[in-house]
Order: C-alpha cells, then structure tokens, then sequence
C-alpha cells in the first residue's frame, strides 16, 4: 500500500497544471461554499438570538387559549414558588415574569398601535437586560452642528458623522464600529463625537409608575426622557385602560420590528393598569442553549411541573412559526445554491478526469502489458483521485477558517441605503459568520461523495481495457 501510495503521489506531479486544475475547483468549491453556509447561518443565529433575547425567550408559560387569542383575559396567577420550581429544572437559566397586551399609544397628534410587556426590572436583567438596551448616542442635526461650530472636524471624519444621521446607540464600541474611522481619526476626534452625541437616559425602578420606549417608536411619537405618552387600551375582563405615563429612557432593540412598537414598564404598574391583579400573560424561560433537544428536554421537564392544564409550554418557533418556517425556506434556497455550485464544480472534476484518461490510455497498456494487475492499478488511480480531492478540501477548509472566525467576533455592519433596507425587512444590518458546525464538517462529505462519483469513469474504463489497443492508441 505504501509503494502504492507513493506512485499515487508521484503521477499526480507528472502533470502539475492538471493536478493544480482540479485540486483548483474543488478549493474554491469547498472556500466558497462554506463562508456563504456561514454567513447564512451565522445571520439565521443573530435574528433568532435577538428576537428570543429580546422578547420571547426559548420557552414561555402561558394560559393554554393564549397563543390562539393573545388578550389579556387569557391570563394566569403568578406566585415566586412556582417560578423558583421552574427554575431548579434542569438546564435553566432564568425564569422572567411578562405581562404582555396591545394598546394604542398617543403623543401630542401621533398615535400608533404598540406592544405593552411589563417586567420586574431586577429579574429582567437575567433575560433580555433592558437596561444595555437604553440609549447613549444619537447622531443628530443639533449633535452635528455643535461638532460643525467646534471647527476642529476635517471633512472626511464630518461626512462619515453626516452619513449616519438619524442613527442611535447603546454603546460607544458600536458608534465606533459604524462610523469606520482611522484609527488615528478614532482617537483624536472620537472623545469629542461621543461627547456632541451624548444623550441621558433612565431605567426603572421596581415600583415605578414610568415606561421605557423603544427608539423607533420614540421617533414616531416624538418623545424623550422626560415626556410623556398616553395610553389607551382595553384591561382584564373588559375594563377600560387608560392613563398618562412618563418616559423615562428609550431603548433600542435589536429587531427593527419590536423596535418600532415596543414599550416597557413595571409589572406592578400594568397590572394596576390593566386592573389584572396578581396576573401574568407568560413566564419567560431561558435555557443554556438553543439546540432542539435541550429545548425538547426542558419543555417536557417543565410541563411535568405545571400546576393544571390550563398552562401549556411552548417553544419559541411554536411561538412564532412564520418567522420559523421564513427561515427554514431561505436556508432551503441556500442548500439549493449550494448544491448547484457543487454540481457544476462536479462537471468540472469529471471533465478533468476524461481528460486525463484518453491521455493516459496508452500509459495503463503499457503498465498492464508489462505485468501490473489491473486490481493494483485501480487502487493506484483511486488514491490519486483520492489525493487530488483531499489536497482540494484541506486548503479550502483551513482557508476559510480566518475569514469565519475574524467575521464572527467583528461581524460586517452594513449602511446606508443598504442598511435601510434591511431593516425594512426586519432585520438588523449586521451580517455575522456561524461558529464552526455540522455545516463545516459536511463540505469533507460532500467532496468524498463527489470524488466517489468520479472515480467510476477511470476504474471501468481500466476494468474494460484491452492491452493491444491501448498500445496502438
């Protein structure tokens, strides 16, 4: 097997341009193919990350009619024993208490439909902290005329603030990352930006009558710190709601769709509001990660520890299967591009091998002529195509490996109109890579797969050979 191996090894550098030929495509198939499996997936993770960290969490405790009909009459009493149990299952991370309604919001002439979802802000923290949410920048018309007065702001370092008006932040890193300055721009000028774009914002206590907004929605209304929004909806069992809240900081969320509607205040405050004393709408629960069976696991673990039939345990993809089934179809288009690249990649591969066949005819008459076994000739050419795909798949594994791992810790920030619009869409404008996974390790099975294929034109046309009529062609 050695001596065959070497053989194997030597042929392949007889013709080097057709070795670097073929191991060529199956590189670029293999590179190409994984980082685009990995931006898809890695931009599936953020979306799924940030609508279950932000909003439903990976499994929520409801009344059992509530998915079906999401008012507030569909609730259930709420005790911290409870809570605690469900706590103490097996991988769970937090337990969050959410009284969750509908109600329209009004501020001076704009009114707008939003979502109510009221917390206890202490326990809160351990599930989608609001509180690194709130607003620290803003890249305003006022914000930008004080670094205009300053003078000191070259035009490049003025036309990057300029581009990106109207956008806010929860952090300096992040305005940092959008603004892309040199990193001697950066730490000249970036004190001073952070300082012109400052804006103060507040969290809520646990008895606080306030509300927070999200930043979108705080754009439509008009409304800051300090103002205040009016809201009018219905309450348990039919009551009127109404009342008059103050803003005490605004929030920016992740998903441009629960940052357009989305508010926030105590849960003592709504369920006053909502005259639905005691009443929660869901318990949120967090698990250690977000893998099909740890959430088939908890949630049979929790529905054992449900008090009656009236509470059920849903999954966050029962909770929102459009949103699940949209990412199920795309990742299907996505396995369809995949296996259109490879197909063509495979064409090129087989055309590579007819070739070397009819240039290697007279070559495997000689060497049957002369005594060598077709079965030893057979496994000489398997280890060559063997070696060719692996040559191929190697390189293209370890050459997508920096670009994965650089984009997934510094993701690429999309902006401008680019950025708009996918947000339009509902989706954050970032674009990061997935952590290595089964879809890394399947591109080896693949290219084995396909190697496979191609070696049964060589071995049958060796199989079928005849020694004199090689010898004359």
């Amino acid at each position: 097997m050695k001596e065959e191996f070497k053989i194997a090894w030597r042929n392949l550098w007889r013709n080097k341009r057709r070795t670097l030929i073929t191991s060529a495509s199956v590189f670029f198939a293999v590179f190409f193919a994984v980082i685009m499996r990995s931006y898809q997936l890695g931009s599936y993770d953020h979306m799924i990350n940030n609508f279950i960290e932000s909003f439903t969490g990976y499994l929520q405790i409801q009344h059992a009619k509530y998915q079906d009909n999401p008012f507030i009459d569909n609730s259930f009493d709420y005790n911290d024993p409870f809570a605690l149990t469900i706590l103490n299952a097996d991988k769970v991370v937090s337990v969050t208490p959410h009284l969750e309604s509908f109600t329209l919001a009004s501020s001076g002439t704009q009114t707008k439909g939003v979502a109510i979802v009221a917390i206890d802000p202490v326990k809160e923290k351990n599930f989608s902290d609001p509180e690194s949410k709130l607003v620290k920048y803003r890249i305003t018309d006022e914000a930008v005329k004080r670094m205009k007065d300053t003078g000191r702001f070259p035009d490049v370092v003025m036309d990057k603030v300029v581009r990106n008006l109207g956008r806010s932040y929860t952090s300096s890193g992040r305005l940092e990352l959008e603004l892309g300055l040199a990193s001697e721009d950066n730490i000249r000028y970036m004190p001073e930006i952070l300082s012109c774009s400052g804006v103060s914002n507040g969290y809520l206590a646990n008895d606080d009558q306030g509300i927070l907004v999200s930043d979108r929605l705080a754009g439509y209304l008009k409304v800051a710190a300090g103002d205040s929004v009016i809201l009018m909806g219905q309450g348990y069992h039919g009551v009127s709601a109404n009342g008059i809240f103050p803003v005490r900081g605004i929030i920016k969320m992740p998903s441009p769709e629960i940052d357009n509607k989305l508010i926030i205040m105590t849960l003592p405050s709504a369920q006053e509001f909502f005259d639905a004393e005691g009443k929660i709408t869901s318990l949120v629960v967090n698990l250690t990660d977000k893998s099909n069976r740890t959430i088939k696991t908890a949630k049979s673990n929790i529905s054992s520890l449900l008090p009656d039939s009236n509470t059920t345990v849903r999954t966050w993809y029962e909770l929102n299967p459009i949103l699940y089934q949209q990412i199920q179809g795309d990742s299907q288009t996505g396995i369809a591009m995949l296996g259109l690249l490879y197909l063509i990649i495979f064409f090129g591969i087989f055309g590579t091998v007819l070739m070397m066949v009819s240039e290697r005819k007279r070559e495997f008459g000689v060497l049957v002529a002369i005594g060598m076994q077709k079965r030893k000739l057979k496994r000489i050419i398997t280890l060559e195509m063997m070696l060719l795909g692996a040559i191929g798949l190697v390189c293209g594994l370890l050459a997508s490996v920096p670009l994965i791992l650089y984009f997934y810790f510094y993701p690429i920030v999309l902006k401008g109109d680019l950025a708009t619009m996918m947000e339009d869409w509902g989706w954050e404008a970032v674009m990061p890579t997935a952590w290595f996974g089964p879809y890394f390790y399947w591109q080896a099975v693949i290219v084995a797969f396909m190697i496979l294929l191609t070696m049964i034109y060589p071995i049958r046309k060796i199989g079928q050979l005849k020694e004199m009529e090689a010898l004359k062609g």
